[in-house]
Formats: structure tokens, C-alpha cells, sequence
């Protein structure tokens, strides 16, 4: 729910935080679901696996954490599946790179103001693109280096403490319903990302800021 002045005129947000995986990029399963094809394994194989296989669910978290290195994931991983371990993640992650259009909405945020933070659990800390962040954002969270991961709800009070911004004046940005959640509980207004094209209007909505290209500042948002 977006926050409103005495006046009934919405009141533009803060802070955004904003996941990587599926968010800053494009899309994992798809990436996931193009490496199984090539390997041979059922998508709703793996998939599956991590839903309803509580030893899978296990090491994923244990992964997201930073309580498993990515060896030891892929090892035992690869083992439930059926499948030779060496080169599995990188595998599955072979697909992803950068949203062009939604990193630079992130870029063109902060440039105008907005307090910005990354929130996101990862699958080893090195897949980041490190030399970004400090152009994009004035805090990062990442889920191997907190040993805590979204859901729970200190990723985003930790997210909205190092944008700088109290979190109902923060919108979150996340492609999984579920991790939503919390974000609302802390009375952030959130986004169920599909795409750039349904998310950066409703983040120029949300913040007042322009961060479509080819379009020059609307006096009247900001």
C-alpha cells in the first residue's frame, strides 16, 4: 500500500531494495531449465527437487547462507540427481546476465536521490558483479555473507538500515511471491517482478523519479 499525505495525494517512496537473481537479470529458470534440456535432466526434476525433497531444500539453504561451499552443494546436489557434479551450478547459471533495462532504472534511481539496497540470496557470493555496486547502490545484503536469507524478515530491516531510509518508505523489488511478504509486514510497498516493462512504471510511480529511457524528467512526478 503506498503511503499518503494529510492532503490524500500519494507520497513518493524513499528507498528501493531490490533482489539480483531474476530481478537485475534475466530470467534463472529459464537458465535452469536450458541447462537441464542440454544435460539430459527433467526440469521439473530439479525443480521439484527443491520444493517437496526436504534433503534438497536443505542444501539450498545451507547454500544461500553460506554454511555449504558451492563444491560441497554440487557434490551432494548432483547426487540426488542423478548427475555428474562438476560444472553443475556454473551449468545452471550459464543463462543469466544482467537486465540491461533494470540495472540502469537501479542507476538512474540513486543518481536521483533514491536510497538504495541490494537484497539478495545468493548461490555463492562470487557470481556478483562487485565493481557495479557502488553505482547502484548504498548498501548491499546478501544472504551467503548474513548467514540469514529471505525470507526472514532481518534481510529487509537490514536492506532499508544501509539504504539509510525507515522501511515504509522503501518499495521491494523481488520475482518470488513468497518473499514478498515480510517486506509488506514492514509496511514497504512491493512489486511482484515479471519484467522491465510492467516494473519500471510502477517503480517511477512508487518513487517519482523518471527511470524510462529516452524520456527527460516530468516536472509533475517529483
Amino acid at each position: 500500500m503506498v503511503a499518503e499525505s494529510a492532503e490524500g495525494i500519494q507520497k513518493p517512496r524513499r528507498g528501493l531494495l531490490i533482489d539480483w537473481g531474476g530481478v537485475l537479470t534475466t530470467n534463472l529458470f529459464s537458465s535452469f531449465h536450458a541447462y537441464c534440456v542440454a544435460a539430459e535432466i527433467d526440469p521439473k526434476t530439479l525443480m521439484g527437487r527443491f520444493k517437496t525433497d526436504p534433503a534438497a531444500r536443505a542444501l539450498l539453504i545451507a547454500l544461500e547462507t553460506g554454511e555449504m561451499e558451492e563444491l560441497a552443494f554440487e557434490l551432494e546436489f548432483a547426487a540426488l540427481l542423478g548427475v555428474e557434479p562438476e560444472g553443475l551450478v556454473d551449468g545452471l547459471f550459464a543463462g543469466v546476465h544482467p537486465d540491461v533495462a533494470m540495472v540502469e532504472a537501479v542507476r538512474r534511481a540513486h543518481a536521483a536521490g533514491i536510497r538504495t539496497a541490494l537484497v539478495s540470496n545468493s548461490w555463492g557470493v562470487h557470481r556478483y558483479p562487485h565493481d557495479m555496486f557502488e553505482e547502484l547502490f548504498d548498501g548491499v545484503v546478501i544472504s551467503g555473507e548474513e548467514g540469514i536469507r529471505k525470507p526472514a524478515t532481518r534481510m529487509y530491516e537490514l536492506g532499508a538500515e544501509r539504504a539509510g531510509v525507515a522501511p515504509e518508505e522503501c518499495v521491494f523489488v523481488d520475482d518470488l511471491p513468497f518473499n514478498l511478504t515480510p517486506a509488506e509486514e514492514l509496511g514497504m510497498a512491493t512489486i511482484l517482478h515479471t519484467d522491465a516493462e510492467s516494473t519500471i512504471p510502477e517503480l517511477e510511480r512508487l518513487l517519482g523519479v523518471r527511470l524510462s529511457d529516452g524520456l527527460e524528467p516530468d516536472p509533475a512526478v517529483r
